[in-house]
């Protein structure tokens, strides 16, 4: 077998993925019981972390971030190495569906578009993108890990932060338990970007040089897009086709979705406002804020913004 038969293999034809199925019973954190205790858990230790160095600093009168070494690094890579074989592995995953079951959709007169935005009603969480979908609910916990090196970094707890993390973990396991519509196209997006944006954090965190601009507050803002457009997407064929599976599950997502948008753009456009204000106020280039202590304070807080969290 050559290589690209070996990729295709192991990311769309093993047994283990073609045979995949969702269940409450045998796989690892399917349960509620689990997914609500888990988010608990990850909200108390947050806010736990956040006290306790609080008080030690209060105590010591210690105001420098706290030593990562390559943590912050090594994880940013995983993540994106994790991202892009997602992304890899339900792209090959949902063209080998569409091949095997294309002859399917021809009663039903839909196309191949129409099935990514919106699966028929009765579809089960089985087969090759569930799997996928599975193991991107997996990674939503690794993903989790950041708000620690946040905290640990800046003393600060990012309720956004802790929110957006908290509700990524909910809406992917929503995806499986209910076969949710639009799942396919959100984990390619989602994928994709976080592929480009942790590969570029772990370029910075190496000292390699960052972007003159908040280069993952952008990437949020694309994703966020492509999202809103897909909804509507979905809604427009839920209403024309006369039914999407897991439109309920959907309606929750879309909630939950435009919360976040509203928050994002919030502090998008905050941002933006602040970023101009602080270059008007050194008068100077971005590659040249290092120059006096206003362009240091500057630097700093233009380095908060692109480090701005997915």
């Amino acid at each position: 077998m050559t290589l690209i038969q070996n990729v295709r293999y192991y990311l769309s034809e093993h047994p283990s993925i073609v045979k995949f199925r969702w269940s409450n019973t045998e796989l690892w954190g399917s349960t509620w019981s689990f997914l609500f205790t888990s988010i608990a858990a990850y909200v108390v230790f947050s806010v736990f972390l956040h006290l306790l160095l609080n008080i030690l600093i209060f105590r010591r009168n210690h105001h420098r971030p706290l030593p990562l070494g390559p943590l912050p690094a090594l994880h940013s890579l995983s993540m994106a190495l994790i991202s892009a074989t997602i992304f890899s592995g339900i792209l090959l995953s949902t063209a080998a569906e569409i091949r095997d079951t294309r002859w399917f959709w021809r009663r039903s007169k839909t196309t191949t578009f129409q099935w990514l935005l919106c699966f028929p009603l009765g579809t089960r969480p089985s087969g090759r993108v569930f799997f996928w979908s599975y193991i991107y609910y997996l990674s939503r916990f690794l993903h989790s890990l950041r708000t620690c090196f946040t905290i640990l970094r800046r003393r600060k707890l990012s309720v956004f932060q802790i929110f957006n993390h908290s509700i990524l973990i909910f809406v992917s396991f929503l995806w499986l338990e209910f076969s949710q519509s639009f799942q396919v196209l959100a984990i390619l997006l989602t994928t994709s970007i976080y592929a480009v944006v942790y590969g570029y954090r772990f370029w910075t965190a190496i000292g390699l040089p960052s972007a003159c601009f908040p280069f993952v507050v952008n990437c949020q803002m694309v994703l966020l897009g492509c999202n809103l457009a897909c909804h509507i997407g979905v809604l427009l064929l839920h209403l024309i086709k006369g039914g999407c599976n897991g439109m309920n599950a959907w309606t929750f997502n879309s909630v939950l979705n435009g919360a976040i948008l509203l928050l994002s753009l919030n502090f998008y456009v905050k941002t933006h406002l602040r970023t101009r204000r602080k270059k008007q106020a050194v008068g100077v280039e971005c590659e040249n804020l290092h120059s006096s202590m206003k362009g240091k304070e500057a630097d700093n807080n233009l380095d908060a913004v692109k480090d701005k969290d997915l």
